[in-house]
């Protein structure tokens, strides 16, 4: 039986889409530049068909992901499911990798013709005849206008090749330029308690002009677990990225750790786990519409889904704040903007309290 999760329209499209998204990074496995280590598909696989059964209804993925590899895993765990059944699903452009070299960094192309070479591989390894939400990666390094690009993204929803589109890793400059030419439906912007630069400007600059916005690494990478530890980083497979991540080395991570920690109390009150509160405090941010979350088995899954359904109050993101100021973790702002919804819900909480 297939649960029922909390819906929010992505932006102004016609899709509306649960607050957590299965995020399949890791399901492309290891062997290239950016990859998790080994991966077993027949676990991706379980694992995605556990987080559809738990009421997820979208899956981000990128043709980069192990070099192809993580489409032709989602299109595997899709196999035989029909329209009705289907979650939406999305991916990314702009990143071309050397065949004759999976361990050289991509390079950054958003060429018309490199688009729509990317965009005809991505349907074939899917196995879908539209997708649904594509989204360019990163931006260009080559001087190609960000119009033209974006222009060319129009085009391939004009064709019917694509549902809607988006853009991840950039600037509310970046932004306005793509906004010129034909709306931005989507962002995918990096944003945790540890990395928070995002709300300063790119999801204010959302919120205004109706984009949806879809959070990555609301985990920061697996920081933000109840179960993560120093120790962990140091058995991490030599081909996995996070090795060279500053936020896995110290003195970073002995912070970031700290302030993972700090979430213990709060995830004790809501009866569940740090995991889902680090993915809830992502998701209490205005025009934040979803956030994506990676799993590399079923039982992970389980550890972050209930930030779908849980709503931090105004205490809890006060604590949070102050944690942060505390401990010195990471940059950006530390807490959302105040909505009428929080006095709400705080004054709720004090009842009860009073009524015990």
């Amino acid at each position: 039986m297939v649960t029922t999760l909390p819906l929010r329209q992505l932006g102004t499209t016609d899709m509306e889409i649960t607050r957590v998204g299965f995020g399949s990074w890791a399901t492309g496995g290891g062997g290239w530049a950016f990859g998790w280590g080994p991966q077993d598909d027949d676990e991706s696989i379980a694992a995605i068909n556990h987080a559809l059964e738990r009421g997820v209804n979208w899956i981000d993925t990128a043709a980069i992901y192990g070099l192809g590899h993580s489409e032709e895993v989602v299109a595997r765990a899709l196999k035989g499911r029909g329209a009705a059944d289907r979650p939406y699903v999305f991916t990314k452009c702009g990143l071309v990798w050397d065949e004759s070299d999976p361990m050289k960094e991509a390079v950054r192309s958003l060429a018309s013709k490199s688009i729509r070479h990317e965009c005809e591989a991505s349907l074939r390894r899917l196995c879908v005849e539209r997708i649904d939400l594509y989204q360019i990666h990163r931006p260009d390094e080559f001087g190609v206008p960000i119009e033209e690009s974006w222009r060319t993204m129009a085009q391939l929803v004009e064709e019917g090749k694509v549902r809607a589109i988006g853009v991840s890793n950039y600037d509310a400059a970046q932004l306005r330029k793509c906004e010129s030419v034909r709306h931005v439906d989507s962002l995918q912007p990096p944003f945790s308690l540890i990395k928070r630069d995002a709300a300063a400007a790119e999801i204010p600059w959302c919120n205004a002009n109706r984009t949806g916005v879809i959070v990555y690494s609301p985990m920061q990478a697996g920081i933000l677990t109840d179960s993560f530890s120093v120790d962990r980083v140091k058995k991490m497979a030599d081909d996995d990225w996070r090795k060279k991540s500053v936020n896995f080395q110290t003195p970073h991570l002995e912070k970031n750790i700290v302030l993972r920690d700090a979430l213990r109390p709060i995830a004790h009150r809501h009866n569940t786990s740090v995991s889902a509160v680090a993915v809830a405090w992502t998701l209490a941010w205005p025009a934040v519409t979803g956030a994506i979350v990676g799993a590399r088995s079923s039982s992970q899954v389980d550890g972050w889904i209930d930030a779908a359904t849980l709503t931090l109050t105004a205490g809890d993101l006060d604590e949070i704040a102050s944690a942060i100021e505390r401990i010195g973790a990471g940059s950006g702002p530390r807490r959302p903007p105040s909505r009428p919804r929080d006095v709400g819900a705080e004054s709720a909480r004090q009842s009860q309290l009073e009524a015990r």
